[in-house]
């Protein structure tokens, strides 16, 4: 009998990934490939790269910057760091946030894993969290789809520790490897240190999945605000031109700051909406790790 997970792995295989071999013809296995971790040679550096690379004894002995050089591993280890927090319930089912960690979750473990590379997972939120380790193969992936949409009814507990999320990851990633990190990132902790600390050891994509209306709320007249992870309750006035103002800068305070943090950390950093076609999401960001690369 065919099961829940393996209802969804079809769906997105026959929806997403199909739709996606044809527009990337197979780019998506090697614009994420990670960083190898046997020194190869040295080269003098080029502007614009990566000046972690940058071997400083070499250069003061050259007086001319030059960069270590590493041979890319064969097989790829992913890891998928999901939050699961109570404010990643936001929107209608259909298009709320967690829907799309879903889907993205399950994608991009089943396109790692057809070209043989291993995929693990931290399911994360502040009373209980669970950590898959690295496997391959379509068995693998329909275990990862059935832990990431079982039903958690126990979410809460406050604000979400970001930074303790973050933390379990570099604990648990110790081969060098590739790590996404899939959340609306709303928080608490010093999520921007770890991930900067998270960085120098792997290829680190943060993926950010917001919903609509936390980025332009409509106008609905008088509406009861809940905060998802605190439960505190305000009684807002949405048609009110001041009030609708005074958000929309708040909202562009919170996307800069956001923006901010992340350039600091030296991650490659997307912001994916829940509303937003999953294959136009992921070729954005194919597109954007090859630019990066070169």
């Amino acid at each position: 009998m065919t099961t829940a997970p393996d209802r969804l792995l079809r769906q997105l295989e026959w929806r997403v990934l199909r739709r996606l071999d044809g527009r990337l013809q197979g780019a998506y296995r090697t614009a994420f490939r990670g960083t190898g971790i046997d020194f190869d040679s040295l080269r003098e550096y080029a502007p614009d790269e990566d000046v972690r690379h940058i071997d400083w004894n070499v250069t003061a002995r050259l007086d001319q910057p030059h960069v270590r050089q590493y041979t890319e591993d064969r097989e790829l280890t992913a890891w998928l760091v999901l939050d699961q927090s109570a404010s990643m319930r936001f929107g209608e089912t259909a298009q709320g946030k967690d829907s799309m960690v879903t889907d993205l979750a399950v994608c991009l473990a089943r396109l790692f894993t057809r070209g043989g590379n291993r995929v693990g997972a931290i399911l994360y939120d502040n009373r209980r969290h669970q950590v898959v380790p690295p496997r391959t193969g379509r068995d693998h992936v329909l275990r990862l789809t059935d832990l990431v949409t079982a039903p958690t009814p126990d979410r809460g507990g406050g604000s979400t520790d970001l930074a303790a999320m973050i933390r379990l990851a570099a604990s648990n990633a110790r081969r060098r490897g590739l790590v996404f990190v899939i959340s609306d990132f709303i928080g608490e902790g010093d999520w921007a240190g770890e991930l900067t600390r998270l960085a120098l050891r792997h290829e680190v994509v943060a993926i950010r999945v917001v919903h609509p209306v936390e980025l332009e709320l409509p106008d609905l007249g008088l509406v009861l605000v809940e905060d998802a992870e605190t439960g505190e309750q305000v009684l807002a006035d949405t048609g009110d031109p001041l009030f609708r103002e005074r958000l929309r800068a708040e909202v562009a305070v919170r996307e800069s700051t956001v923006d901010e943090a992340m350039a600091r950390a030296g991650v490659a950093a997307h912001r994916v909406r829940s509303d937003e076609d999953l294959v136009e999401a992921l070729v954005e960001m194919v597109r954007r790790a090859r630019r990066g690369r070169r």
